[in-house]
């Protein structure tokens, strides 16, 4: 479907973004290409944060089709898009943008099948994949760092967002979150939710039961957290693209909550594998066997994210 219009340029639909890019950097952003992994609550968030921002190519894959859980938060969700494939309904609102959008979409799930053609000539990777599909994401990072390509996963984690940024010459995605093929299903969404937030500070006001349930595959997620999600990713991404100076890649971690009004940064020399994010497991893992079995949850999130302030702090 074309959206071009005769009174649409390039340079007019993105020049509010001058004094904080110069035209030589926008031009760059306009060569550009993301590869962006889901096109759910963060992915289609993602996408159109990146595509505001002028970036001219995309690469975007999601297998799944919007449906009415999707409406609290996802982009394309409304009564328009039920039932339609949500990489089709977003490659259409990005060229509704930016009708010279180059954008490949991919309706089926990434795997070593399709990896290649997905990350081919890409410059970023994003990751908005659904919180348990590990293996995709895995896959995804994994040949990510080894063609040299910068990554990035950044989701809603309650009220709030945490990122962390991969460098092709840095830590990887599975040693930061000391995962790999012998961790099971279950331990890597544990990794993953305690590398991501090394800071529990969302745990002070969550119904963790209701809040996450791995059984299910579900976890709850409010549409503004997932814009903030999107803020930090394109922060980051135009630091990568453009080769701004401050990008602090894994080990160091990113965690803002707005309800709490909370800003937490570290860096976890040893990923997962340090000994404050090894009890912070074993807790998580008990905790979410307590809330399975009905018991109430401890009080003991405050006190885990005091030692990990002493600690990354």
């Amino acid at each position: 479907m074309s959206f071009s219009h005769p009174s649409w340029s390039y340079e007019a639909a993105f020049s509010r973004h001058q004094g904080l890019l110069t035209p030589e950097e926008q031009q760059r952003l306009r060569k550009s290409r993301v590869a962006i992994i889901g096109m759910g609550g963060v992915g289609g968030v993602h996408l159109m944060t990146l595509a505001r921002l002028g970036i001219g190519a995309f690469h975007i894959a999601d297998p799944d089709e919007f449906e009415l859980a999707n409406f609290n938060r996802q982009y394309g969700a409304n009564v328009h898009s039920l039932g339609r494939p949500k990489v089709e309904v977003m490659a259409e609102q990005a060229r509704a943008v930016n009708p010279e959008i180059d954008i490949r979409t991919f309706r089926e799930p990434v795997s070593a099948a399709n990896i290649d053609a997905f990350l081919e000539g890409a410059d970023v990777l994003v990751d908005g994949v659904d919180f348990f599909a590990m293996g995709a994401r895995r896959l995804a990072f994994r040949e990510a760092h080894r063609r040299g390509i910068w990554a990035v996963t950044a989701g809603p984690h309650a009220f709030g967002t945490g990122w962390l940024v991969f460098s092709p010459q840095g830590m990887s995605f599975d040693e930061y979150f000391d995962i790999d093929d012998s961790t099971s299903e279950a331990d890597q969404v544990i990794a993953f939710a305690v590398g991501g937030t090394p800071s529990p500070i969302h745990l002070a006001y969550l119904d963790l039961k209701k809040f996450f349930q791995p059984q299910s595959k579900a976890g709850a997620s409010v549409g503004f957290a997932c814009h903030l999600a999107s803020g930090v990713v394109g922060a980051e991404v135009t630091k990568i693209l453009l080769a701004r100076p401050g990008i602090r890649p894994a080990p160091w971690y990113f965690q803002f909550d707005a309800y709490r009004q909370m800003l937490r940064k570290g860096k976890l020399r040893w990923g997962n594998r340090g000994p404050v994010q090894r009890l912070k497991l074993w807790w998580l893992k008990r905790l979410m066997e307590r809330a399975r079995q009905g018991v109430a949850r401890e009080p003991a999130a405050a006190a885990i994210d005091c030692q990990d302030r002493r600690t990354h702090h």
